[in-house]
């Protein structure tokens, strides 16, 4: 496997940053769950700290991801592949991508405007993107839990595009971004 992106195969960088990110994304699922069902207290201000951490750590590897993915070539699909496929392949990925930015983004100024510390793993404590706000918090909260809807969504749907190719269609897009074994 090659470091860099070609026309044919994605990268071990992409590959890496996109399971990465995916890992990531789940367990985000799992920890805000354990936190909604934690009562006020320690364990839940840690819960919500992890999830923090987790969600900053996405958003750093998307600005690398997306640094990365301008500097490489991006595989050609299958010339099998149907216009509206390619459409809808662009639209999820530029969808992916912006979402991948904006759930991180609104989870951080909404832990502003509630006066809440983001912290990485309490390594270091990212500024304040906006002033304490009790209704622009509740704003934000509305609008981050609607992104992760959407990014839900999306990946779903990324994930029939990509199951469909392998299963139905029978080509190789799949297995270009599967870690071991892909396409070189």
């Amino acid at each position: 496997m090659t470091f860099r992106n070609t026309t044919r195969s994605w990268g071990a960088l992409t590959k890496t940053l996109h399971w990465i990110i995916v890992i990531l994304i789940i367990a985000q699922f799992f920890i805000a769950s354990r936190a909604h069902s934690l009562p006020r207290g320690p364990a839940l201000i840690e819960a919500w700290g992890w999830h923090k951490s987790v969600g900053m750590t996405i958003f750093m590897l998307a600005v690398i991801r997306l640094v990365w993915r301008w500097m490489n070539p991006v595989p050609d699909l299958s010339a099998e592949t149907q216009p509206w496929e390619r459409t809808l392949a662009k639209i999820s990925h530029l969808l992916l991508y912006a979402l991948l930015f904006a759930v991180p983004l609104t989870g951080w100024m909404m832990s502003s405007a509630k006066n809440f510390p983001v912290s990485w793993f309490s390594l270091f404590q990212w500024p304040d993107l906006v002033a304490a706000d009790q209704a622009l918090s509740k704003t934000l909260e509305t609008t981050h839990k609607a992104l992760v809807k959407v990014l839900f969504g999306v990946a779903l749907l990324h994930l029939a595009g990509a199951l469909k190719h392998h299963f139905l269609d029978k080509n190789d897009v799949l297995k270009r971004m599967l870690p071991f074994g892909g396409v070189r």
